[in-house]
């Protein structure tokens, strides 16, 4: 199809244009993410291959999302990572405190075909998981088809799961409250937003079962604690696929946060970093990653070369984008502490 034909053109000449800007690779670089199985599908799908491809070390740290230590490798002039693993908003702070290098505008990134969200100024987004409504599928004799329908405790009466976090609660209780996705952040900037949201969520407040850890939602799903929960899309598909947890999901109007490469102000590796994260979002290797964990592509053009059974439990296949809202990082960064502070009070009172 000519317009496959063209997205391919397009991202082979970014490729050529980074090569020609940045033609010398380091020896060595080093990719820090946040461990566990993340990382593991990381290395599986960007940077064993890459390594291999391209006849260099790639070694390996892992974070907790503490921007003091990157601050401080940047502010001395030592700076011993690479690339690092973020989420939107970490990336977005990071970016504005000025800890970054801004690869957003670099020929590749813009003209690799990446989903809504997935490019920022400092950013380039890797993978897509998201935030979705998972249920037991026996509770109810109609089975909940969107996120929204948490707020709906007539038709899905019973305890459901929540994260005791306003990210992705307060747009969802925007949402449930007839805000279209398009005007959500706009909405939530103001006094009225804001109040408006945590009005909704009045309405299901003794409902919820709080929780922290992601691994939370499917152990109270299966021990019966909560009929529904939000979840992240990657901690059911494992349930059900290593547990037999037999867990529905719905889909419609999921909140999407991504992995997102970044490379730290001062980077010594800086070309290298860089072809580093062009690589991971060429649409074959990008694909790969749906292999190793639940997560989506980033890059529209992987979805058709990911394997046709594991692609339905990706928050970016085709059918499952209905409604789909990508989460503002930059909108939290600049407005998370004083949201966490109402969000507090309002559970506590």
């Amino acid at each position: 199809m000519p317009r496959a034909r063209s997205f391919k053109q397009s991202f082979l000449a970014g490729l050529v244009l980074i090569a020609v800007s940045f033609p010398a690779l380091a020896d060595g670089l080093t990719v820090v993410s946040w461990g566990g199985a993340l990382q593991e599908a990381q290395t599986k799908a960007f940077l064993d291959p890459y390594a291999k491809a391209n006849n260099i070390t790639v070694s390996q740290d892992t974070w907790s999302g503490e921007l003091a230590k990157l601050r401080a490798m940047v502010d001395s002039g030592n700076v011993a990572w690479d690339v690092i693993d973020v989420d939107p908003q970490t990336g977005a702070t990071a970016c504005d405190q000025g800890l970054l290098e801004k690869i957003g505008a670099d020929a590749a990134f813009k003209s690799a075909g990446l989903v809504d969200g997935a490019l920022t100024d400092c950013a380039v987004g890797t993978s897509v998981y998201a935030t979705i409504l998972a249920f037991q599928k026996q509770a109810f004799p109609q089975a909940p088809t969107k996120l929204t329908d948490i707020f709906d405790t007539k038709t899905f009466p019973g305890k459901r799961g929540v994260r005791k976090s306003p990210v992705d609660t307060l747009e969802l209780a925007l949402l449930a409250d007839g805000v279209a996705a398009s005007d959500v952040y706009t909405t939530l900037a103001t006094p009225a937003g804001v109040d408006r949201a945590f009005k909704k969520l009045d309405t299901i407040k003794k409902d919820i079962v709080w929780w922290e850890a992601g691994a939370q939602p499917p152990q109270l799903l299966k021990s019966g604690e909560v009929k529904m929960a939000l979840a992240w899309n990657g901690r059911i598909a494992d349930a059900n696929a290593k547990e037999n947890a037999d867990l529905g999901i719905a889909w419609t109007n999921q909140i999407r946060g991504f992995d997102m490469w970044v490379i730290p102000s001062g980077s010594k590796n800086l070309a290298a970093a860089k072809q580093f994260v062009a690589f991971s979002v060429k649409p074959d290797v990008n694909a790969t990653l749906s292999t190793y964990i639940a997560y989506g592509p980033t890059v529209k053009a992987a979805s058709a070369l990911v394997a046709k059974d594991v692609l339905p439990n990706l928050p970016s296949a085709p059918q499952n984008s209905e409604g789909a809202l990508a989460q503002d990082g930059a909108f939290w960064a600049k407005n998370g502490d004083a949201l966490n502070a109402r969000f507090s009070s309002w559970i506590s009172q």
